[in-house]
């Protein structure tokens, strides 16, 4: 497994060493020694998995409580994976990094605490698994607006179409709205 730090340093790409020949391939997704190498948490206290179909978007979500790692893998399709460093006091606060998840290269991006996270669906359809460190706790949710001018994320959005959102991920909050809640 390669780790690669992002431009924000806490955020990592692995990309795992595939073995690929006629049959397929087969991957290690997780190895305690390495991620613990690595500074990852050898502890997951839930997976999930969501599939979702071209033009979704899903996101920015954290949890200001019980903050949650992610460890993101597209397990079929391909997507663009954010995160938003939402750290008070975090020299890289506000600021974005996105990365293409796909099936093909099996990459997964680590997500500390403190991110909000989101994902843009550009295949067909794509299902993404997600390893995380603490539990859901939909109380202590909380959305970032996808679109915020003063983060500017640079979405890859098919033909420009605005792409699908839930309502609350349509109403979610601002930049300025969003620095209180990890002060």
């Amino acid at each position: 497994m390669k780790f690669r730090q992002l431009r924000i340093p806490e955020l990592l790409l692995l990309t795992p060493r595939l073995f690929d020949d006629s049959r397929g391939v087969f991957l290690e997704g997780w190895n305690a020694r390495e991620f613990r190498a690595a500074g990852l948490p050898e502890q997951w206290a839930q997976d999930n998995i969501s599939h979702s179909r071209q033009g979704v978007l899903r996101g920015l979500h954290c949890q200001v409580q019980q903050g949650q790692g992610k460890l993101v893998r597209c397990v079929a399709g391909s997507v663009f994976d954010v995160a938003v460093d939402l750290r008070a006091g975090s020299p890289t606060v506000g600021q974005w990094c996105g990365e293409i998840l796909d099936a093909t290269a099996w990459q997964a991006m680590w997500i500390p605490p403190g991110f909000a996270h989101g994902y843009y669906v550009l295949s067909g359809s794509a299902t993404i698994h997600y390893k995380v460190t603490d539990f859901y706790a939909p109380e202590h949710e909380q959305c970032l607006r996808w679109d915020d001018p003063t983060v500017g994320i640079r979405w890859p959005l098919i033909d420009g179409r605005a792409p699908e959102l839930s309502p609350r991920d349509r109403d979610g909050a601002s930049l300025a709205e969003a620095m209180g809640w990890f002060a």
